[in-house]
């Protein structure tokens, strides 16, 4: 799989909600008076109140498409927010939480909304002034090119622990993201030249949340920012980015990760001298216009291409339908996902600086209280559904590793890559660098069932995704996925998920996890040492000191027995090393293995 995915992508079919529940009836309470007008939601499942669907920039279209996000226009009267938020245009798969057949383009371009989910109280009851409530603002994962707020319900979260709870759409993919010298030309702004769009949707946002959080009874002055996956991604590059600081208090990453994309990469032709992607602008222009039949070949577009002035190729790419644009796109074999490149370190949205060398620097990060963690088994999430590493039978429904030890030891090494890269590195960075505060954690909880003679606590264990429902404290998650929670895991794992909920809770409201809301767990510290989330049968939550480094592990893996032949280590080394967030470690062809793995049946 490409690093950005192994890195980012997350299988929302394991996340906090489901697809298109049915519009609920008016709750009269609910009716709130923010800037941009009235606003009437619902009671959710929780006992909150909820708003859905609530538009905070206008709608990205037309001229507006490739430009940063405009403030919204008030609206006149009382707009019911009840119907599920609408997905930003993307490829419907099985990561994506969207109706729709794999590969099939579904959302709008019209999708800059957020949902707000707070403790239930009447209009003149709630929270004012110094009583108001912490605010946790979610960037949903997916790749940054799938995904969408609608499939997280933040109601047991805000119910249990009196925070205000938003889960927020950006825009994805090509239309998120996008570098392209016509899109540079004209009255274009800096912000707008860097082509991180998807980041000024998300800024946006953060600028709607402190203007209009306090008519929903949160604290403007009290953001925490929170996010897995690519979302976590997103909420390290704001920790580092000019243009978001001052905008949140708090910040906390589940399975983040740092990488950026080069200017080249996004925009130069695969075979120029500095190569772009397969997915640059350059080549994306050069297969549109091929689909389309305005060039015959990839020829006779490149010419066409040179031919047209900045503003007759922006003009062109604004009017191509969001559909055409993304079927154009490669994607990734395994996941269906689109393989866009992302997050480019322009020096005015975002760091021109590596984040790790930001981080470490005083002054030049947000300088607010940082939680960051990853998952045991991280990896296990994406080796569980591909072929080199499994076989299925009965038409997919059993599944089993090729070779047990080596998918064991993979996986560890993966996962500890991930641990390394994402979480105990960029908090060691971010302590040089006088960040208030650095908290990290592990996600050990593995108590899935056995299915059809597939133990799946072997197969997935704490994989990629699977600590969001403790999070939220919202387990149902809709069709096949329900399987890994079973009645005889349901008593663990509520306790667990009531001890995160009150860890994040508390950071919340104090910049520190501590001992929880209510001072009763198991005291989380800083420094280098870090917490463990696990059931009593697990070894309960605890504090550990097992820090990793890129370096050691690359040389744990060399190193390790399980890995007895020259093919199975390369075949580790192979998985291990993109997921590295510094790559002067090399490719696998600078430990003597071939770039890539040997075919499979």
């Amino acid at each position: 799989m490409h690093r950005t995915h192994l890195l980012a992508a997350v299988v929302l079919v394991f996340a906090c909600g489901r697809s298109g529940p049915p519009a609920p009836t008016v709750d009269p309470t609910s009716q709130r008076t923010p800037p941009a007008g009235a606003v009437v939601g619902f009671k959710g499942d929780y006992g909150s109140h909820v708003w859905r669907g609530i538009p905070y920039a206008e709608p990205p279209v037309g001229p507006l498409r490739w430009r940063a996000p405009k403030p919204l226009l008030a609206w006149e009267g009382t707009r019911e927010a009840l119907a599920p938020s609408v997905a930003c245009p993307q490829l419907a798969s099985p990561f994506a939480g969207i109706d729709g057949e794999p590969g099939e383009v579904v959302g709008t371009e019209d999708c800059l909304v957020l949902n707000i989910f707070a403790p239930a109280t009447a209009p003149d009851t709630g929270p004012s002034g110094d009583a108001r409530l912490p605010v946790m603002v979610w960037l949903h994962g997916g790749g940054n090119v799938v995904g969408h707020a609608g499939f997280y319900d933040g109601g047991a979260l805000a119910e249990a622990h009196d925070v205000v709870v938003v889960t927020i759409n950006y825009r994805l993919g090509p239309l998120g993201w996008l570098r392209h010298a016509a899109l540079r030309d004209g009255d274009t702004t800096p912000e707008e030249q860097s082509g991180n769009f998807g980041v000024l949707d998300q800024i946006r946002a953060l600028e709607w949340v402190r203007q209009s959080i306090a008519a929903f009874g949160g604290d403007p002055d009290n953001i925490t920012i929170f996010g897995e996956s690519a979302g976590a991604r997103d909420v390290l590059a704001l920790v580092g980015a000019p243009r978001a600081k001052g905008l949140f208090q708090r910040a906390i990453a589940q399975s983040g990760s740092l990488p950026t994309s080069s200017f080249a990469a996004a925009e130069n032709a695969v075979d120029a001298a500095e190569p772009g992607d397969r997915n640059s602008s350059h080549e994306v222009l050069v297969r549109l216009m091929v689909a389309d039949g305005s060039a015959a070949d990839a020829d006779a577009a490149r010419a066409r291409v040179a031919a047209m002035s900045p503003a007759e190729l922006a003009t062109y790419l604004r009017a191509v339908r969001s559909k055409t644009l993304l079927e154009v796109y490669a994607t990734e074999q395994l996941e269906g996902l689109i393989d866009v490149p992302q997050m480019f370190p322009d020096g005015v949205v975002l760091a021109s600086d590596p984040l790790l060398d930001v981080f470490a620097t005083p002054g030049r990060h947000a300088g607010v209280p940082v939680m960051l963690g990853t998952n045991r088994d991280e990896m296990k999430l994406f080796m569980y559904v591909d072929p080199h590493y499994v076989r299925t039978h009965l038409w997919g429904l059993l599944t089993r590793a090729r070779d047990p030890q080596q998918y064991a030891a993979i996986s560890d090494h993966t996962s500890a890559m991930w641990k390394a890269a994402g979480a105990d590195e960029p908090a060691a960075a971010l302590a040089r660098g006088e960040t208030p505060g650095v908290y990290v954690y592990r996600f050990d909880w593995d108590e899935e069932p056995t299915l059809l003679g597939s133990d799946l606590s072997a197969l997935l264990g704490a994989a990629h995704a699977f600590d969001i429902p403790f999070v939220f404290g919202h387990f149902d998650l809709g069709g096949r996925a329900n399987a890994i929670f079973t009645d005889d895991n349901a008593g663990a794992r509520a306790a667990l998920a009531r001890q995160m909920m009150s860890y994040w809770a508390a950071f919340a409201y104090d910049g520190a996890p501590a001992r929880g809301r209510d001072g009763t767990l198991t005291e989380w510290g800083g420094g280098p040492r870090f917490m463990v989330f696990d059931t009593d049968a697990g070894g309960g939550v605890r504090m550990s000191d097992t820090t990793l480094s890129e370096e050691n592990v690359l040389s744990t893996l060399q190193a390790d027995p399980r890995l007895a032949t020259p093919e199975a280590r390369c075949d580790a080394l192979r998985a291990t090393l993109p997921m590295a967030g510094r790559m002067e470690n090399g490719s696998p062809s600078r430990y003597g293995c071939p770039d890539t793995p040997a075919k499979t049946s």
